[in-house]
């Protein structure tokens, strides 16, 4: 089988490692083409001015990549926590020009919850991947990074897992890709840590009958 291009979109750093860590490892392993692209400066609200917070930030993501075996790390500077306030088809040029310039099979996106950035990306790739003649995304789904889905409301949320993939033998690269986001671990309970992240892949390991598991919804998906 020829490897797969997979595009993988993210509002902030770490959103990828948090929901599809492991996901992303077995691509890289299979040899699949995996291209991720950060939408926003991920600093410029919480540390504004900081320059320093932001060097930090993308060489965290960079490095958590490359744990992964991931190199093609794309980081876009549109403004962190701020996507709402922009023009929607500001943000749908972003994410079209990579969709067209990488010709991706599969694209990944965060899930759309209660962060308002999520949501933004979000809806820019489901109009960069609308179904068209001559459009080469033929899988669409979405990932659900650690404190931000599981915390958004029953009436705001349609995250309903319907496609899993087993990351028994990812997870510790997954975790290790995680430590190197140290501006944004947080200690037990939280849900940005290895315990937590453990925890979690090892519940859905048990929805699926394996070890342990990342949850996706599959939006869209074209045999």
């Amino acid at each position: 089988m020829s490897a797969r291009r997979i595009l993988i979109f993210a509002a902030h750093p770490d959103d990828e490692i948090l929901g599809m860590g492991g996901t992303i490892a077995r691509h890289a392993d299979a040899g699949d083409a995996v291209r991720i692209c950060c939408v926003t400066d991920g600093s410029s609200t919480q540390y504004a001015g900081d320059l320093e917070i932001l060097r930090q930030k993308q060489q965290e993501a960079r490095k958590a990549a490359e744990t992964l075996g991931v190199s093609d790390y794309v980081h876009h500077d549109l403004p962190d926590m701020r996507l709402d306030t922009l023009p929607h088809v500001d943000v749908n040029r972003v994410v079209e020009r990579q969709v067209a310039e990488f010709q991706p099979d599969t694209v990944y996106c965060v899930q759309a919850d209660i962060n308002l950035d999520h949501r933004t990306v979000f809806h820019s790739v489901a109009v960069a991947t609308r179904p068209v003649p001559g459009q080469s995304v033929r899988r669409l789904l979405t990932f659900a990074p650690s404190s931000s889905t599981e915390w958004t409301p029953a009436p705001e949320s349609w995250w309903q897992p319907n496609w899993f993939v087993d990351i028994s033998d990812t997870l510790e690269r997954k975790l290790e890709a995680f430590r190197c986001y140290r501006s944004e671990w947080r200690d037990w309970p939280h849900p940005r840590n290895d315990r937590a992240l453990r925890v979690q892949a090892e519940h859905y390991g048990t929805v699926i009958g394996c070890d342990a598991a990342e949850p996706f919804v599959m939006v869209r998906g074209i045999e």
